[in-house]
């Protein structure tokens, strides 16, 4: 039986009718976290070593039954920074670029005011709980660690390429499963620690409130809401491929679920790494009466002689790479604020002499951060209260953002409506609930 040769056209044919599809890259870190973006570096920079301290404190004073407040506010965060998130992506700008164009001046110039002290002292307190960790791990000078940390961050910042940089925040994420080990070296009360999250018990005290409006204050911050507005609307610049949603519609509904997915993986990380912290210290610190932890430093410190010295270099650890996550994210949330109010040139993707105004904001930020630490002034001292000026501060901006999402001259046909809507003003009632609890406790 003969056999019919093909002839090259045929074969070409053949060939392509053959071949498989390109095989899955496998499963991987790296995977995983190419297809994350803003939302996962925004949840992981919310666990700054100043929150780190907030949790650490909480879990030392009041034990496991604090913890459901990380119940409460994951669903609560989720949905303010999805928001923020959708605001930058349909509009291509960030919340302060949007204010200057829709809102009165006033305005912006007050938020934006508080939003740079706010920021600035807390990359003061973050850098010196850095320098007190790495002091633990290997002895020296608190203050040349300062300096190092504030200087590499902000030099990362203007001088390397964006897309690496965000690898690297990325891959610094990782920092934060620190907290997750420090759980095996603490004797937890499982049974405890679940109804601590499950059953709120609330004790009708100023302390107790100021402790939760702390608490909503490090994990629901105006600096969030900005940085991933911000972001997404970087990512739109830089992508030739896509626009501004309220300019081209197309493909709106795969962006929206893009951001969904985005923000809520954040922010369950962020949330879980909150209830670990929280968990440790109750189960070491509370457990053994050490209930006046005022930093995450001295958290970390305290943990030796209770758990272990692998638990304390453990916490150390965490607390460095935390700090180099979220210095960045904070000192990037200023600059891009005030630029944008400004209508200055923006973006960590152009060079500094491209975005002059924008990378001075950004090294002034950091370097009054680094400058607080050589004063009288301890930002550690302050770090608590900063927490809780954040928890007060970030009511009104909570306001805004929402009267934005639901202005059509701003998000058009993208206004937004339904559950996320009401989820969103739903976090921002409980902001202002629990300032007004703290408000009345302190007159009590």
């Amino acid at each position: 039986m003969t056999q019919q040769r093909m002839t090259p056209r045929e074969h070409g044919k053949s060939r392509s009718l053959s071949t498989d599809k390109p095989p899955r890259e496998p499963l991987s870190v790296s995977r995983i976290l190419k297809t994350l973006g803003p939302g996962l570096i925004t949840g992981a920079s919310d666990d700054d070593p100043s929150g780190i301290g907030t949790y650490s404190q909480a879990g030392a004073q009041l034990g496991y039954g604090i913890g459901w407040t990380m119940l409460l506010t994951f669903p609560l965060m989720t949905a303010i920074q999805e928001i923020s998130a959708r605001v930058g992506r349909v509009t291509g700008h960030g919340i302060a670029g949007n204010v200057c164009r829709h809102y009165p001046g006033w305005l912006l110039a007050a938020v934006v005011t508080l939003l740079f002290v706010a920021n600035t002292v807390n990359i003061a307190a973050d850098l010196s709980a850095m320098a007190d960790a790495t002091r633990l791990l290997i002895g020296g000078p608190a203050i040349l660690y300062v300096v190092l940390f504030g200087v590499t961050s902000v030099a990362a910042q203007v001088f390397m390429n964006y897309r690496c940089y965000v690898a690297v925040l990325k891959w610094l994420t990782l920092s934060l499963f620190a907290y997750v080990a420090a759980l095996a070296f603490a004797k937890v009360s499982w049974t405890q620690a679940l109804a601590g999250v499950l059953l709120p018990r609330v004790s009708w005290s100023a302390d107790y409130f100021t402790t939760i409006v702390a608490i909503l204050g490090t994990t629901i911050s105006p600096y969030l809401f900005f940085w991933q507005a911000s972001q997404e609307a970087e990512e739109q610049r830089i992508d030739v491929s896509k626009h501004p949603l309220i300019e081209k519609h197309h493909g709106a509904r795969k962006e929206f679920s893009r951001i969904r997915a985005d923000t809520i993986t954040g922010m369950a990380f962020s949330n879980v790494i909150a209830l670990s912290i929280i968990v440790t210290a109750a189960a070491s610190l509370h457990a053994a009466g050490k209930t006046d932890i005022q930093t995450s430093a001295q958290a970390a410190e305290a943990l030796r002689p209770i758990a272990g010295p692998f638990a304390e270099v453990i916490f150390a650890l965490g607390i460095v790479g935390t700090g180099l996550l979220a210095i960045p994210v904070l000192a990037g949330a200023t600059a891009y604020a005030v630029s944008e109010g400004r209508r200055w040139p923006v973006g960590l993707t152009r060079k500094p002499k491209e975005a002059v105004a924008f990378y001075s904001v950004l090294a002034l930020s950091g370097g009054v951060g680094i400058a607080l630490n050589f004063t009288p002034i301890d930002p550690i001292a302050a770090l608590y209260w900063s927490a809780v000026v954040n928890g007060v501060l970030a009511v009104p901006v909570m306001v805004l953002l929402m009267l934005m999402a639901r202005h059509r001259e701003v998000m058009g046909r993208f206004a937004i409506g339904g559950t996320l809507y009401w989820l969103g003003w739903l976090s921002t009632a409980a902001m202002a609930l629990s300032v007004i609890a703290m408000g009345i406790g302190f007159l009590l």
